[in-house]
C-alpha cells in the first residue's frame, strides 16, 4: 500500500517578527478527524495550532489573528465556548469563515508575533 505524499506546505513560516501558521486541521495522533462534535474537533484543532506554534518557539499568547473556517454557522456557539478556553483576552483579531472543507468542520490558522 502506497501512503499519499504529504501536501505542498510547511506547517509555519517566518517573516520578520511575524509567524504564519498552515491551518490546522482536527486530526488526532493517528491522522483521523477526532470524533465527539466541534467541541472535541475544535479543542483539536486548536491543540494542533499549539504544537505547530511550540515548533516555531512561541505560544498562543504570542497570536495577533485567527482566521477559523467552520462548516456551519449553527456551530459557532459552541466552537466560541471552546476558543475561550484557549485565548484570553485581549483576544486575537479573528476573522470566522463558513464553507466547505476538506476534513472535519472546523480549520484554524494564526499569525503570531514574536516578541
Amino acid at each position: 500500500m502506497t501512503h499519499p505524499s504529504p501536501p505542498p506546505l510547511s506547517r509555519f513560516r517566518r517573516a520578520g517578527d511575524l509567524v504564519f501558521t498552515s491551518g490546522q486541521l482536527p486530526r488526532g495522533s493517528d491522522g483521523a478527524i477526532v470524533e465527539g462534535g466541534i467541541e472535541a474537533q475544535t479543542r483539536q484543532a486548536l491543540a494542533n495550532l499549539e504544537a505547530v506554534l511550540a515548533e516555531a518557539g512561541l505560544r498562543l499568547d504570542h497570536v495577533v489573528k485567527v482566521t477559523a473556517w467552520l462548516t456551519d454557522a449553527k456551530l459557532m456557539p459552541a466552537f466560541n465556548e471552546v476558543y475561550r478556553e484557549f485565548f484570553a483576552e485581549p483576544f486575537p483579531c479573528r476573522s470566522t469563515v463558513i464553507c466547505g472543507l476538506v476534513a472535519g468542520d472546523v480549520e484554524i490558522e494564526a499569525i503570531a508575533c514574536v516578541r
